[in-house]
């Protein structure tokens, strides 16, 4: 691991990553730990997380984030929360299962919500807290066959910002990332996902789906979206409260 210039901009800070065992989540953890951050990996992968935070020198946390109920009372000390797990499913409104559109809010919005609840009194205390939500194009424009995970994303936006309005006097910021496709294991299982409900061959789906509205044509790599995030709970990102980062190569810009 190789500190960046600014390596200790987060010493003696932790920092905690949801799905933090495999892309995003772990360039994050690298990325947050290679500014000094003590990280915590959280991810229901338990050897994935384990062998995340072993090598950043941080901590692993094994948990179901769609139990949402075992959340409720939950104190969480940690002065950089990064709420990035989550999951996809892809079918028509009327053919999708409805626990299904539950279990995707559960962990993508509801866990969000209660980790942000559990954070904030910490951060308030000390008077320095950096919220930095993994939402995705997804949470300012839709798709078809997505209605869970954009009306999820979509939700997201709102937690964030009213933490951001919220949390402001108090040193706290809440932003959201928003990439488009990034080159993700969540990604790559959905090809064959949007090759049945499109009608085309898995082949055709990169191309045809997934970067038909972007102007640059590749997918975002996990590293792109974690150097933002780095800069974002840097301290030139103080004043950076509400918003939402766009990182998907032109496609909201239609």
């Amino acid at each position: 691991m190789n500190p960046t210039p600014e390596g200790g901009r987060l010493e003696g800070r932790r920092a905690l990553v949801t799905g933090g065992a495999s892309g995003i989540g772990a360039a994050c953890a690298r990325e947050l730990a290679a500014h000094g951050a003590h990280v915590t990996v959280a991810d229901l992968d338990g050897d994935g997380a384990k062998a995340v935070a072993d090598e950043v020198g941080g901590t692993a946390w094994v948990v179901d984030l769609s139990d949402t109920r075992a959340l409720d009372s939950f104190e969480l000390d940690t002065d950089v929360l990064v709420n990035n797990a989550g999951i996809q499913r892809v079918s028509a409104v009327q053919d999708l299962d409805p626990e299904d559109f539950r279990l995707v809010h559960r962990i993508m919005l509801e866990a969000p919500f209660l980790l942000v609840r559990a954070a904030l009194p910490g951060m308030y205390e000390r008077g320095w807290g950096r919220i930095v939500n993994i939402s995705s194009v997804h949470g300012l424009v839709a798709s078809p066959f997505k209605s869970a995970y954009v009306s999820a994303k979509h939700g997201l936006e709102g937690l964030s910002k009213v933490t951001a309005l919220e949390g402001g006097e108090h040193g706290v910021t809440s932003v959201c990332v928003n990439p488009g496709y990034v080159r993700t294991p969540l990604v790559e299982r959905q090809i064959a996902e949007q090759a049945r409900v499109h009608g085309i061959p898995a082949s055709e789906v990169m191309a045809k789906v997934m970067l038909a509205e972007s102007a640059v044509k590749r997918l975002v790599e996990p590293h792109e979206v974690a150097s933002l995030v780095g800069w974002l709970t840097g301290p030139d990102g103080a004043m950076v409260s509400g918003g939402s980062w766009t990182m998907d190569g032109g496609w909201s810009a239609r």
